[in-house]
């Protein structure tokens, strides 16, 4: 059975947020998809990278943490990864992109060629990557500023994937400003995109 990974970062059990992930939760297993899900302010996750986890990123055992450890196993199974957060100072909130910075270290993240050096994807079995995220301003405003969290998911993110994984980007823009209708039709869309469904 194809498996999973959704992580969530918002700190509010009762927010938007956390009702995109359990619609793209209800989605995937409609699919036949298992999952596993990391709510990080949940589960206590520590987003900055210590002193000794620097120094050991560059050695033959970059991971000292054991929930980090477990993680990356999560990591390693998943052939979908699911990204649920809202876009707050133009960007990813700091406790996945401290997430994305301590798993995705070398070994996992990426290899290095030993013939040529040359960086090499280290998750080549993900075939789907999905963001899904919550701005207060408008798409336009979101394209001004390069809209940061999309580029990761699809670019940066792609890259430690190869280019056969297929971004998928969900954004409830306005969040602000959107009404209940609005915001149970983002709901349907995940649900709907996720179990395959147009």
């Amino acid at each position: 059975m194809s498996r999973a990974l959704v992580v969530v970062a918002h700190p509010c059990a009762d927010s938007f947020c956390h009702a995109a992930a359990a619609a793209a939760e209800r989605g995937l297993v409609a699919r036949g998809i298992e999952v596993d899900t990391l709510d990080l302010y949940a589960i206590g996750f520590r987003g900055a990278m210590s002193p000794d986890e620097r120094r050991a990123y560059e050695s033959d055992d970059p991971i000292s943490d054991p929930m980090v450890a477990e993680h990356v196993e999560l990591l390693r199974a998943a052939e979908t990864l699911v990204f649920v957060y809202p876009t707050w100072w133009s960007g990813l909130p700091a406790i996945l992109k401290g997430w994305l910075e301590r798993t995705l270290v070398p070994g996992v993240g990426f290899t290095f060629d030993e013939r040529t050096g040359r960086v090499r994807p280290g998750l080549r079995h993900v075939r789907r990557i999905v963001g899904i995220s919550t701005w207060g301003s408008p798409r336009p405003f979101a394209l001004l500023i390069n809209d940061n969290g999309r580029r990761v998911m699809s670019r940066a993110l792609r890259l430690a994937c190869g280019w056969r994984a297929r971004p998928r980007w969900l954004a409830m823009y306005r969040m602000d400003t959107a009404s209940a209708d609005e915001r149970a039709e983002f709901l349907e869309r995940v649900e709907r995109r996720m179990a395959g469904k147009r």
